[in-house]
């Protein structure tokens, strides 16, 4: 599905759109983390077991973390651009630009990975002294600490720091935009054209809440003492459930997309 939306995006003139582009964006992230985690992941499952070398263990945090950060900057734009969109519509196309489309998406990505640079940097100056076993599905930065025989207290606050720029920043940012969104929709006169507003965010709001509510099921709700097999399901909800759920919800909700999807088709068969 996720190739599919990138295939239309691209193909399609009516979807060279500031939307469709940030979407391709977060199609191309949700095909980037299940292939970074479920080939391995697959092997541990149906084998019960599995071996992966400690640079192929921190090249697989990295590009895991890298996507999952720019997943995070990805929505946050957007947000941006719905609340430009709707609060803004006379400037919007002097806003989102095809220029700063690009830029905002570069930024997203690059600092995404730049910031994980740091995590990856820490946890290979770790000394790792015991046992060499991962109770887990795929390389976590969570039980890959909880193997080294160092202090990790430093390492531990770093994470807490990089999740003010990676997390708390973009929930800010989209918090924002879409009480701005909301307040400009409630003023809109028009019953048709409120829901038409609510309509173009409804597909980004849905993404929004199911990601953060995986990431903190995973990574803040549990205590030390859940058990090994229910960290395993939640982390199979966040990294194989979002990036597969993503490209359907933004399919059966947007008329755009079925349109385009309609148009393949009718040409194909015509040919």
């Amino acid at each position: 599905m996720n190739l599919l939306i990138i295939v239309l995006v691209s193909t399609s003139k009516n979807l060279h759109t500031p939307m469709y582009f940030f979407l391709t964006q977060l199609s191309i992230n949700d095909i980037l983390l299940p292939t970074d985690i479920v080939p391995n992941m697959l092997h541990v499952l149906l084998y019960q077991r599995g071996t992966i070398t400690f640079t192929g263990c921190m090249t697989q945090i990295y590009f895991f973390g890298g996507s999952e950060a720019s997943e995070c900057f990805i929505l946050t734009v957007m947000s941006y651009d719905r609340y430009v969109a709707i609060c803004y519509p006379l400037r919007y196309s002097s806003i989102m630009t095809s220029g700063n489309c690009l830029v905002l998406a570069v930024a997203s990505w690059i600092l995404a990975f730049f910031i994980m640079s740091f995590l990856i940097i820490s946890i290979v100056m770790l000394n790792f002294c015991g046992p060499n076993i991962i109770d887990h599905l795929f390389c976590d930065p969570v039980p890959i600490l909880e193997l080294s025989c160092s202090d990790t207290h430093n390492i531990q606050l770093e994470v807490s720091l990089l999740g003010i720029p990676e997390i708390l920043v973009p929930i800010i940012i989209i918090i924002f935009s879409y009480t701005r969104i909301i307040g400009t929709t409630l003023r809109i006169p028009s019953k048709s054209g409120r829901q038409k507003a609510f309509s173009t965010c409804s597909s980004h709001l849905t993404v929004v809440f199911i990601f953060y509510w995986t990431m903190f099921s995973v990574y803040v709700l549990p205590s030390g003492r859940q058990s090994s097999t229910i960290s395993k399901i939640l982390s199979l909800l966040y990294t194989v459930f979002t990036p597969l759920i993503n490209p359907i919800i933004y399919s059966l909700k947007n008329n755009d997309i079925k349109r385009a999807v309609q148009n393949h088709i009718h040409k194909h068969l015509v040919r």
